[in-house]
């Protein structure tokens, strides 16, 4: 692709991306993002897009294993039922497998509660050369910690260090990390689907009318519903206090699954173009080496045409 035909198209992924970035530098406000946005497109048109950047995602993907010096970290944040897990599954769709791997993080096990809050995490970060995508993650112990204390206490951290600065102290451990990432050659993009209520209700009701969705359904759900306030309050805390220009937020609207899935897909497309990544080139070494090879099997094949 020429660099004239890479700008036009990265012009126009950023056209469904960055109007919904957030890096650190403006003042953050959630109330002012909308859930419903459509950026002007139908559902037809939509899926167009996402079919011609599946395409490109996967040629990405190819080369970025190949070329093995970066990786991606992707993280999914949302209320439930926001899209995140039909969101991955869309997106990815036709991706080889061999070069991405999702995460999902619930509820801490005895194990990672004897560590550090980012440990279960850090452990699961993607090599270079592939997309790691946390279904949820160490933004959970900013967020749902801060919502239920009582999550905190489980975590075992000495009694003196548990101060009233704790929160501000994670946003500021974990946009260090990030940083440290960053500068090793992880590219990080974060995306919270931001969903409304009532649009979080119809879902809800969905899954409890369909058979097939029924398996979704927790009672769990509905009583975090209830405070709904008080998320959405911490989510934006988070997002003002870790938002940087090495690892940005998309505040993806979200009661349009087509749509959140193009702000999503554009997002990532984009970043790795941006790459400028490429097939390794043979050595000259190995170019000798492989006209050795090349030859030795052609008089092979002669061999047996003989016989």
């Amino acid at each position: 692709m020429s660099k004239k035909a890479s700008r036009s198209s990265s012009d126009e992924l950023d056209a469904y991306s960055a109007p919904f970035r957030v890096d650190g530098s403006a003042e953050f406000h959630l109330k002012e993002h909308k859930t419903d946005a459509k950026g002007g497109l139908d559902k037809e048109a939509a899926e167009k897009i996402l079919d011609a950047n599946r395409k490109r995602l996967n040629d990405f993907q190819e080369k970025l294993y190949a070329q093995n010096r970066w990786s991606m970290l992707l993280i999914f944040q949302g209320m439930d039922a926001a899209g995140k897990d039909s969101a991955i599954k869309s997106v990815f769709d036709g991706v080889n497998p061999q070069g991405c791997e999702v995460y999902s993080f619930k509820q801490p096990t005895a194990q990672e509660l004897d560590h550090d809050f980012m440990w279960r995490c850090m452990v699961a970060l993607p090599e270079r050369g592939r997309i790691g995508i946390f279904n949820r993650s160490y933004y959970e112990e900013c967020l749902v910690t801060r919502v239920h204390p009582d999550l905190l206490a489980k975590e075992r951290i000495p009694p003196r260090l548990v101060t009233g600065n704790i929160w501000r102290e994670r946003f500021e451990d974990i946009a260090a990390i990030e940083r440290y990432l960053s500068r090793n050659g992880t590219v990080i993009l974060k995306f919270f689907l931001n969903i409304s209520k009532e649009e979080q209700r119809e879902r809800f009701l969905d899954r409890l009318e369909q058979p097939s969705k029924n398996w979704k359904f927790s009672m769990g759900d509905v009583n975090e519903r209830a405070r709904w306030s008080r998320y959405q309050a911490v989510y934006q805390d988070i997002v003002r206090h870790t938002s940087t220009p090495v690892a940005p937020w998309y505040v993806v609207p979200a009661d349009h699954k087509w749509f959140a899935r193009v702000v999503i897909i554009s997002t990532i497309v984009a970043a790795l173009e941006r790459l400028d990544l490429k097939f390794p080139r043979a050595d000259k070494a190995s170019l000798r080496e492989f006209k050795e090879v090349r030859a030795a099997l052609e008089q092979e094949g002669e061999g047996k045409r003989q016989k």
